[in-house]
């Protein structure tokens, strides 16, 4: 398995790096290569790459990666068209998206106006506003059926709020318990062919080992077995649990 990491030098909050390292120590010869800022991404020109990988960043970083993005824009886009796999995690979903429209009048004299285009990937529009962070926890359901639906834990923090437009790609989880994309629906990130994105951090492969598992099956590594799989499972469980009774409170 070949993994790229895109900018983990700003792009490491929270501890999402360990997606990665969780696949690395899970996954027989697996290996990882890092993009940093000024470098071309590898993807570009390798279709050998399985995995995209790119998490959770500053809100002045998120401008940087912008800037260092637009330029490949369209070549982004033909790569996912390609069939590239992508996960994105945390706020850099955002990047992916329409626009962030900035609230807080304390930032928007900083950034020189009420936001700023990003990729314009995908229709989503972001509303942040840095004065109020939004912490909640997450119960979802990534599923391609109904029969095969494998429920999903985790984390979400950030000053955004995203929401779909009318040419929205899919979501990639069905929201049981947590905060959705709005628009009256229970669906959260983005799923467009393999490009996979959400705000929900954990880090979320080591939350979820068997979403783990099937993300590398649908990369053509069947027979994974994740790391520390006992304690893994049992931690999953318990919050699967705990996330599912109703008297348990979620923002906080």
């Amino acid at each position: 398995m070949k993994i790229e990491i895109l900018y983990p030098e700003i792009c490491c909050l929270y501890g999402e790096l360990f997606n990665i390292e969780y696949l690395r120590r899970s996954v027989h010869d697996c290996g990882i290569a890092t993009t940093a800022l000024g470098e071309r991404p590898r993807f570009l020109d390798d279709d050998s790459i399985d995995l995209v990988y790119m998490g959770t960043m500053t809100e002045r970083s998120q401008l940087i990666v912008v800037d260092e993005l637009q330029p490949l824009r369209m070549e982004i886009w033909n790569a996912i068209e390609r069939g590239q796999r992508f996960l994105i995690t945390g706020n850099a979903l955002e990047i992916f998206g329409n626009r962030i429209e900035e609230k807080s009048d304390m930032v928007i004299s900083e950034i020189g106006g009420e936001g700023y285009d990003c990729l314009g990937l995908f229709d989503i529009n972001v509303t942040r506003d840095m004065l109020h962070r939004y912490n909640s926890l997450f119960l979802g359901a990534y599923m391609l059926t109904e029969k095969d639906a494998i429920e999903v834990v985790g984390y979400q923090s950030q000053f955004g709020t995203a929401s779909y437009g009318p040419n929205a790609p899919d979501p990639l989880f069905r929201v049981i318990r947590g905060p959705s994309f709005g628009n009256g629906y229970m669906r959260e990130g983005i799923h467009y062919k393999n490009f996979m994105a959400t705000y929900t951090i954990g880090p979320l492969f080591v939350l979820n080992p068997a979403l783990m598992v099937r993300f590398c099956w649908e990369m053509g590594y069947a027979g994974i077995s994740p790391a520390n799989m006992d304690a893994a499972m049992d931690a999953y469980r318990k919050r699967l649990y705990e996330y599912s009774d109703p008297e348990r409170g979620f923002e906080y």
